[in-house]
């Protein structure tokens, strides 16, 4: 029997979520990414702003099963977030011609759509958007991982390594996934050692909202520019936060050496002052690299994040 679902907070949930990531890919000059004055060789501003209208209705089915939550209709293991990670995916693939660009995003976003979908109605806290994002990504299932484990063969994401359990590369981790019944919260429990996406899962996203949502608004009022205040935090996140999409690629140590330029930037002012737009531009064109080895690609999807529980509380640019 199928039930029946209230669409309109799962409809403000996904638009919520998408003006995030257009709003984040937008920013510029984010140092060593896309943005709306440069572009990589293969990867281009479009191909982003294609993916965000494609994983729209895919947020709009977790914030769904959210809504189905709290009314009791179904249980936390039946969200199926790892279905949705894995379909948004195949979105983003269909309506763009580079391959990945939001993975990290989409793997990000869809439990904060889900636990926004818990609210039904009722207004919007971060405490408690926290608190139900809890609740979803612990009762993730055997399921969900099998399903993330796909979206990430069909994403083929650069930079990724060989773990030391269950590792992605690995054809065989899939199947021992299902053999031992090990569900999604704790494959990414091994991963959080080593990628800030998993670690935000496991710990309850705190660079999102300890660290990087007070800065935002904190530059919200300071500046009145969301593009200030965008590429700041994502400059405060990547100064405080290691890169782990770097650190994979080129090892820690050149990634805290980053973390060290982006506190710099920061302190001679960033887009605030001239002295520190010069140093950012600067910033930016040494992140280029045509590898895109110094791309700091996780901060830009926890900045995505930011953005989203800014966005989900009342921020409107």
């Amino acid at each position: 029997m199928r039930v029946s679902i209230n669409t309109e907070t799962a409809e403000y949930a996904s638009r919520c979520l998408e003006l995030a990531i257009l709003l984040e890919v937008s920013a510029y000059p984010k140092p060593g990414n896309v943005h709306r004055t440069a572009d990589f060789r293969e990867t281009r501003y479009e191909h982003f702003l294609a993916s965000a209208v494609a994983v729209a209705p895919h947020f709009r089915r977790a914030a769904e099963q959210g809504t189905l939550l709290s009314e009791g209709k179904i249980g936390p293991v039946d969200v199926g977030i790892g279905a949705i990670i894995k379909e948004a995916v195949k979105s983003v693939s269909v309506w763009q011609s580079n391959g990945n660009t939001l993975l990290g995003a989409i793997i990000l976003l869809s439990p904060i759509a889900a636990a926004a979908g818990m609210f039904h109605g009722e207004k919007f806290s971060s405490s408690k958007l926290r608190r139900n994002i809890k609740v979803i990504v612990e009762s993730t299932t055997p399921i969900d991982a099998a399903n993330v484990y796909d979206a990430i063969q069909i994403a083929k994401p650069s930079g990724l390594r060989k773990a030391p359990k269950l590792d992605i590369t690995d054809p065989t981790s899939k199947q021992k996934i299902v053999d031992e019944q090990v569900a999604l919260f704790e494959v990414f429990k091994i991963a959080s050692t080593y990628d800030s996406i998993a670690s935000e899962w496991v710990n309850n996203y705190p660079i999102t909202f300890d660290l990087g949502h007070p800065y935002f608004i904190r530059q919200l009022k300071e500046t009145t520019n969301v593009n200030t205040a965008t590429v700041h935090t994502f400059l405060k996140i990547l100064s405080e936060v290691p890169d782990t999409f770097i650190a994979r690629k080129v090892g820690l140590a050149t990634a805290e050496e980053i973390s060290a330029e982006a506190k710099h930037v920061l302190k001679e002012g960033g887009l605030t002052t001239a002295s520190g737009r010069k140093l950012l531009l600067k910033f930016d064109e040494k992140l280029r690299d045509p590898a895109h080895k110094l791309s700091p690609g996780t901060t830009a999807d926890i900045t995505e994040a930011v953005l989203a529980t800014s966005i989900l509380n009342g921020y409107r640019p």
